[in-house]
């Protein structure tokens, strides 16, 4: 899946992101910490790798392994 970052806390390492289709989609800290980055922007384009519930498993940056 795919979308842009809508919000994000650099406090607490958690925020919402606006899916390709319209629809929101929260992460928290563990999905960011599981992605290796310092940090994300208001509009960065991101791809989240869901588990089998559903819940974002990690944020990655497209094209950056």
């Amino acid at each position: 899946m795919q979308g842009t970052i809508a919000t994000f806390d650099p406090d607490t390492r958690s925020g919402t992101l606006l899916l390709d289709d319209g629809s929101e989609l929260a992460f928290g800290s563990d999905a960011f910490d599981r992605s290796g980055l310092r940090l994300l922007r208001l509009g960065q384009r991101v791809t989240v790798e869901p588990d089998s519930s559903g819940t974002v498993r990690r944020v990655l940056i497209p094209g950056i392994a």
